[in-house]
């Protein structure tokens, strides 16, 4: 299914791209369970369940797991299977998982996953899509293997330009994009800075927000879901604000505390995830896993805050996947106001985190959107 990749033609040292292998040291795995086992748990109030966070019992049946039942090692060497390489764009390590297709002749994608995701979110889909797409998967400046960035500026804009020069270094000259969540914003504005080169985007998530002068006439459904995102933008979720105002601070303590960072991450697969299709605790635990090993709870934080505007037109063709459980639903006449889009499709199951949740659906959906209807 997977194949390596070489690169006959290296230009210098700043283009090249070097083959990497991912090998966490032991004492680090140590580490982590000396942590784990030296957890200082706070008190909960009796029956309290969700109403002041994360449940207490729960969280300790996930870091007990973490710390006896999961194996890193074993993950480790699944992931290794897949061609993991590097390099280096505006002084900022990248990495990514290269997937050549069977068919020399396929169409690129770049896949772009969010926060709290990482390149992991899509392990399911890489089988499905690269029967018919060469597949890039790079991992987000600041967060997993690309490891921290060290300078002010790397807003989802900058990333989408790393992009766009990392698929030209791959010699692709016309690709797709394909993201949720801050990968859905990455891919659009990868649109905006190479759109001769993108040949069309698809998300599956695009928030729509109110829009009371657009003169539009739309549906109860439309309605029942701006109303949704009204009161999202009424009461902003703790998390989003600490990452966007003080991304620094938070990262101490997500740092230091493999806790911490667990129910940091685990609260919000719990809540954003369709209770119908869960991710597994260990694909969690993976994800929960790159986050603690590489250090990179404060730079991935860092994206929110560096992304403080919204995205810009996407001149290129879009596709719009729309889950039922995600965040927030799409408002297909406010989305066309601002892109051109050429495929929409809704479903009844999925939650924010579809590639991981719904493999199935998405790869279905994306494979629709790129052969079908820009084929």
């Amino acid at each position: 299914m997977t194949q390596t990749f070489t690169y006959p033609t290296i230009l210098g040292a700043e283009t090249m791209i070097e083959p990497f292998r991912i090998d966490i040291p032991q004492a680090d795995l140590d580490d982590l369970a000396d942590r784990l086992a030296r957890t200082r748990w706070p008190d909960e109030i009796a029956g309290a369940g969700w109403d002041y966070g994360f449940p207490l019992a729960r969280l300790k049946e996930l870091a007990e797991h973490w710390r006896i039942g999961y194996d890193w090692r074993e993950h480790e060497a699944e992931l290794n299977k897949l061609p993991h390489f590097t390099t280096e764009i505006e002084g900022q390590n990248i990495h990514f998982v290269h997937v050549r297709s069977a068919k020399p002749d396929a169409l690129a994608l770049i896949l772009t996953h969010g926060w709290p995701g990482s390149f992991l979110e899509f392990l399911d889909v890489i089988e499905p899509l690269s029967h018919d797409f060469h597949l890039v998967i790079p991992s987000i400046p600041g967060y997993g293997f690309s490891g921290p960035t060290h300078e002010r500026g790397w807003d989802v804009v900058r990333v989408a330009r790393a992009w766009a020069e990392l698929m030209r270094r791959l010699g692709y000259e016309r690709y797709g994009a394909q993201g949720g969540d801050f990968g859905a914003g990455i891919s659009l504005a990868l649109g905006a800075v190479a759109p001769e080169r993108v040949a069309g985007v698809h998300v599956n998530y695009l928030p729509t927000r109110p829009a009371p002068d657009a003169g539009l006439e739309l549906s109860e459904s439309d309605e029942a879901r701006l109303d949704k995102v009204r009161r999202l933008m009424a009461n902003r979720p703790p998390y989003q604000a600490l990452q966007a105002l003080t991304p620094q601070t938070i990262g101490y303590a997500l740092t230091d505390s493999p806790v911490g960072q667990l129910v940091w991450i685990a609260e919000r697969f719990a809540q954003w995830a369709d209770p119908r299709s869960p991710v597994s605790d260990d694909r969690m635990l993976t994800d929960v896993s790159l986050y603690w090993l590489t250090a990179t709870a404060a730079s991935s934080a860092r994206l929110h805050h560096e992304t403080a505007r919204g995205i810009g037109p996407c001149p290129v063709p879009v596709g719009v996947a729309v889950f039922a459980h995600d965040i927030t639903q799409s408002v297909r006449p406010l989305a066309e106001r601002l892109y051109d889009i050429r495929h929409w499709s809704e479903f009844d199951r999925g939650g924010h985190f579809a590639a991981m949740e719904v493999p199935d659906l998405l790869a279905g959906d994306v494979r629709d959107f790129f052969l079908t209807h820009l084929g």
